[in-house]
């Protein structure tokens, strides 16, 4: 499959990519069938609304010109517009909350975008089976809020929680703060239901909580971003309520430093639920961002939390083991509270980090390339040494801020984007950081996705059987190549 491109065409005029060999057809497509088999209202068609919902927060992420956004209100839309695009050969984009932030959700050429947020309910909590039964379009923090009079908890907390749906979260397997402890999207979902490219439509995964009948095709879905069907209701498992934790803070002078402790303290035999780096510049970010209180002059802080399970004693004993390891590291303060309070504030500093780096970026030349690497513990030091020489290297200024205890890291390249030759060094940055990504044993994506921003990536990870295997795949789920094309699987099928 070709890449989205920037340029736009006759929005008279539907047309397929150049997909897996098929071309595109010759004659504009006549609307009024899709218009006539959805509900009433779900075709739009103004050029404005269109260019609002044809992008995610990926920033340099290529966007083209769709035809027509489809919002989708019931699964029987969602069949009906894979039929009626199957039938034309037309493009289509799946879409949520559009908070993405690689490009995954950005509209090509004449596409449809097939936009499922408004499908929003929470279907059922079983209480006894501790699953909660959703439509696609339920926000995260949704869900967690309505679990809390029952007593239980949805573990996976994107940095997104509070505008981040779940079928978002499913396509991208969304992990999160919480996941060093409790894991990612993939291992709370037990059924989903999904519309394949034909409009047809089955449900898979398993209706217990055991379960090995046939393949794990629930798990095929999750992380596939939109390219094998669409999910139109998600069976998630729950656990009881999330204790309460302790939190402690180290400060470093040498991130270096922190990027030891980590790998200590993971080795220790101690699992913390959160376990959270920022450097320097996030630090001074934040702060700028928002009356935080976070302390100046670090150049690194680890944020870690520990629960204990319910047992304050053991979650302080924890957090004692990683009060002695930063310390036996070099760090400069460590802090241990118990005050939820400070627990809140430090998790809100936390999950500000995005918000705050774009507020700087906007104010230095608009420029900024979120990276997503995920590398083995063992290798983060080395990691923080690349990244600064991949700093003074290509002259940028590159933020790190991630999840320390899985190894998931998020370098910002922040640039001028008016500049051509700061953004060409802000792109050559971005490459040398997955190249490095690679080169320590690690991934290009621990949680945000290939999407379009690193499809030319995808090939350079996987070996040639691997390639082989998941183009075969994406052949026989969608044999014309209508499903976001150009995207997570565009250059291995290209």
């Amino acid at each position: 499959m070709t890449a989205a491109h920037t340029g736009g065409t006759d929005p008279a005029v539907l047309t397929e990519p150049a997909a897996l060999g098929l071309t595109a057809p010759e004659v504009p497509v006549d609307l009024a069938p899709l218009v006539e088999a959805l509900s009433p209202g779900a075709v739009v068609d103004d050029p404005d609304v269109i260019a609002a919902h044809s992008k995610d927060r990926a920033v340099f992420a290529p966007i083209g010109t769709p035809r027509v956004l489809v919002r989708a209100r019931s699964t029987g839309d969602v069949q009906a517009t894979l039929r009626f695009a199957h039938e034309r050969r037309v493009p289509v984009i799946p879409q949520g909350a559009l908070t993405g932030l690689s490009g995954g959700a950005n509209g090509v050429d004449g596409a449809i975008l097939l936009n499922v947020a408004g499908m929003g309910g929470i279907l059922d909590i079983d209480t006894v089976e501790q699953t909660a039964t959703v439509e696609p379009g339920v926000l995260n923090r949704t869900l967690k809020d309505a679990l809390v009079e029952h007593g239980l908890s949805y573990p996976p907390d994107p940095g997104s929680v509070d505008i981040s749906t779940l079928g978002g979260n499913v396509a991208t397997n969304a992990g999160g703060l919480c996941c060093v402890k409790y894991g990612v999207t993939k291992d709370y979902v037990r059924r989903l239901t999904v519309v394949l490219a034909d409009g047809s439509i089955t449900t898979v995964g398993r209706p217990t909580a055991k379960g090995v009948a046939g393949l794990d095709l629930a798990g095929l879905f999750v992380g596939s971003e939109g390219t094998l069907g669409v999910v139109v209701e998600i069976v998630v498992e729950l656990i009881p309520a999330i204790p309460d934790p302790i939190t402690g803070v180290a400060l470093f002078d040498d991130i270096r430093d922190a990027a030891r402790t980590i790998t200590e303290f993971m080795s220790s035999g101690v699992t913390p639920s959160l376990l959270e780096i920022l450097d320097g510049q996030s630090i001074a970010c934040i702060n700028d961002y928002g009356d935080f209180g976070l302390p100046e002059g670090a150049a690194a802080m680890l944020l870690v939390q520990a629960n204990g399970d319910g047992s304050l004693e053991r979650a302080a004993a924890d957090l004692a083991v990683f009060e002695r390891i930063a310390e036996s590291q070099g760090a400069t303060e460590v802090t241990i509270s118990d005050d939820p309070a400070d627990s809140e504030m430090f998790i809100a500093a936390r999950r500000s980090v995005g918000h705050a780096l774009e507020k700087y970026a906007m104010a230095n030349g608009g420029g900024e390339l979120v990276d997503d690497v995920c590398l083995p513990r063992a290798a983060l030091a080395e990691f923080f040494t690349r990244i600064q020489g991949i700093a003074e290297e290509h002259d940028v200024l590159i933020a790190v801020a991630g999840h320390a205890g899985d190894g998931n890291m998020h370098p910002n390249v922040l640039f001028d984007a008016q500049d051509p030759p700061s953004v060409a060094r802000a792109y050559a940055a971005f490459d040398a950081i997955m190249a490095t990504g690679l080169e320590l044993g690690g991934t290009i994506t621990g949680e945000h996705g290939v999407g379009v921003l690193k499809n030319r990536w995808l090939a350079k990870e996987l070996d040639p059987v691997a390639q082989r295997l998941h183009v075969a795949i994406k052949r026989e789920f969608d044999p014309r190549g209508i499903l976001s094309p150009g995207k997570m699987l565009g250059e291995l099928a290209g």
